[in-house]
């Protein structure tokens, strides 16, 4: 501490004494005189700059030849490190030097002079801690993938440096699609830390590109414990993946399991409209209506649907309209002014042949909500009540160009699914399907010509036969003998 003192102290002595010889110097026209040992030295200006040059030079070098005395007196009393400390000092300074430009380098994406540098600076310092992870960047920026490669796995030698290696190599084979490999990486990253949210978020995407529903769930479970996710949207994507991996024990005939995870998913998301569905089927295979429709009303009052309306009609599929009228008024009273409500109500008084009490049920939806399903169904109550053909050709010219009813789309990328999944099969986005209408109205002319035809034979008589045709096929198919299926 007193040696670097006293370097800084000669420094700005030195410093001083230059600025008070300029001033002097400039002030002098002839120059000066000096005198040594009894003989005067008369000297130019030009000579008199040079010989201060000289002087802060000799004096530079007096102060390097002071510190090695100082390294040469203290290795004579004892300290063996004493000179290569001296000379390190200066090797770890150039070190730090190289190091600093080679991240600067690597900064402006110049990965050769990054990897120039680094390498300079490996050699110098004996810190591969430091230098390591530099030349494995530098080495991806400049397209080296295997001494990047070698060199994270350099980085796995050491515990503080081992999470970065890790990380290193999975971005690698995440890059070059090897995900068997990249989910390995992943896990033991995240068991290296836990809190880490993009190693987190890396892992679950992983087990789910692999059907790991298992892994995914412990993984939701580290990631609620450690604070990195709200509890409400854990309890969600628990039930998700819960539901996933009880569709995978059913494909597996595993029915029992099944069945128990898919209680637990429908207990943990009861909105989740697949969930409800798989319980009531469950129960029913078990021969337990009761259950089913209990599961299944309060699914209704949660989220109306048609594939829940669909559930409900396989509890008794053999009932008349009539029947299943009445026994419908159970479920659609949870949610009596949802649109879905009243078209299902609808849709089963068509069936019925009870037409005006179909358009009492639909309401003004097809004045405050018209969609194409509900516009198809006026256009079957106003066969049904014997309209003109005409009549019922314009409601349906109206639904071709409305607003299509709601599908499952996925809310990150809009790619619309068939079935609900629990990631996307576009863009791979977890828990990303919901039931919800697309942005824009696309609709097929040919899905309405059979109620479009310019001939009156080819219309369906709505009590004849009260087939309900709609775009999106999410509505109730009414079979002409007085049965009914329902589709969703």
């Amino acid at each position: 501490m007193l040696l670097s003192l006293s370097k800084i102290l000669i420094f700005f002595a030195i410093v001083a004494a230059i600025a008070i010889g300029a001033g002097y110097l400039m002030e002098s026209s002839g120059g000066i005189v000096v005198q040594f040992a009894g003989n005067e030295f008369a000297l130019t200006p030009l000579m008199t700059a040079i010989a201060l040059v000289v002087l802060v030079i000799g004096i530079w070098l007096l102060l390097k030849l002071f510190g090695l005395l100082v390294a040469v007196l203290k290795f004579i009393n004892g300290d063996e490190t004493a000179f290569s400390r001296y000379f390190d000092r200066s090797r770890e300074r150039r070190g730090y030097d190289a190091l600093s430009d080679g991240l600067m380098a690597l900064a402006s994406g110049d990965g050769a002079a990054a990897m120039a540098k680094a390498k300079k600076a490996d050699k110098l310092l004996n810190k591969p801690e430091l230098t390591n992870l530099v030349i494995a960047q530098a080495a991806e920026k400049s397209g080296d993938k295997r001494t990047a490669e070698e060199t994270y796995k350099k980085l796995l030698q050491s515990d503080k440096t081992k999470f970065v290696g890790v990380s290193g190599l999975l971005k690698q084979k995440l890059a070059m699609g090897e995900t068997e490999t990249a989910m390995k990486l992943a896990e033991k990253a995240f068991a290296l830390q836990p809190k880490h949210t993009e190693t987190g978020d890396t892992l679950l995407k992983l087990q789910a590109s692999e059907e790991d529903w298992n892994g995914v769930r412990k993984t939701l479970g580290t990631k609620l414990k450690n604070g990195q996710m709200p509890r409400d949207l854990h309890r969600r994507r628990d039930g998700v993946f819960a539901l996933s991996q009880a569709r995978e024990l059913r494909a597996a005939g595993k029915i029992e399991e099944a069945q128990a995870l898919a209680i637990e998913a429908n207990r943990l998301t009861p909105s989740l409209v697949p969930a409800a569905t798989m319980v009531a089927h469950g129960y029913l295979e078990q021969e337990k209506p009761r259950l089913a429709a209990k599961v299944l009303r309060s699914a209704w009052e949660q989220s109306p649907h048609p594939e829940i309306a669909a559930a409900f009609a396989a509890i008794a599929p053999d009932e008349t309209p009539a029947e299943r009228l009445k026994r419908f008024r159970n479920l659609t009273r949870g949610a009596p002014n949802h649109a879905e409500s009243k078209m299902l109500n609808a849709e089963l008084n068509i069936a019925a042949e009870d037409f005006g009490s179909a358009r009492k049920a639909l309401g003004d939806l097809i004045e405050s909500d018209p969609t194409t399903r509900s516009l198809t169904i006026m256009a079957a109550i106003e066969r049904g009540e014997g309209s003109d053909d005409n009549v019922v050709r314009g409601w349906l010219t109206k639904a071709v160009s409305a607003q299509r009813d709601a599908e499952w789309i996925c809310e990150n990328c809009g790619d619309v699914h068939k079935d609900w999944e629990p990631v996307c099969l576009n863009c791979e986005a977890l828990d990303s399907i919901s039931w919800k209408r697309p942005a824009a109205t696309v609709q097929s002319p040919q899905i309405m010509l059979p109620l479009m035809n310019d001939n009156p034979n080819a219309l369906p008589d709505a009590a004849d036969d009260a087939e309900i045709i709609s775009a999106d096929d999410n509505v109730v198919l009414l079979e002409s003998d007085g049965k009914k299926d329902n589709a969703a």
